[in-house]
């Protein structure tokens, strides 16, 4: 039979091992707390950032949506004025037209008028020697 001290002994060891357990245990839920928490503060950040993209995406269809609206008034508006540049060329082509023909009249005009000062110019050049020569001979000049 066993003694009262083996079985104190096998108790003992027993209460050890226990001990070791209760450690082993307590260390095991402190890193699962952790664990817990670390994972909570991650999804936080996760949550954080898909919030600030969800503000982002927002912010960018509003300001396509603007773009757009203002891209429609100013194709709008250009084509507006289109139409009038249209307009206002076909009410002054003729006016245009009329005004190069007016040009090329009075280059012709200006020639003619070159032509005609270079031609007298010429002539008073070539008579003016004799022109000279009876001056002085009807005024007796020698």
């Amino acid at each position: 039979m066993t003694s009262n001290d083996d079985i104190l002994r096998a108790l003992g060891r027993v209460e050890g091992r226990l001990t070791g357990i209760e450690e082993n245990v307590a260390l095991l839920r402190q890193e699962m707390s952790d664990e817990k928490a670390n994972a909570h503060d991650g999804r936080a950040v996760i949550h954080k950032r898909l919030d600030e993209q969800t503000r982002q995406i927002a912010h960018l269809d509003t300001k396509v949506a603007i773009s757009c609206g203002a891209d429609a008034r100013i194709r709008a508006e250009i084509g507006m004025l289109k139409e009038t540049v249209e307009k206002n060329q076909e009410t002054v082509a003729p006016a245009l037209a009329e005004w190069k023909r007016m040009k090329s009249i009075g280059y012709g005009i200006s020639g003619l008028i070159a032509f005609a000062g270079l031609t007298t110019g010429g002539i008073v050049a070539y008579a003016s020697d004799g022109a000279v020569a009876a001056l002085r001979h009807w005024l007796k000049i020698s």
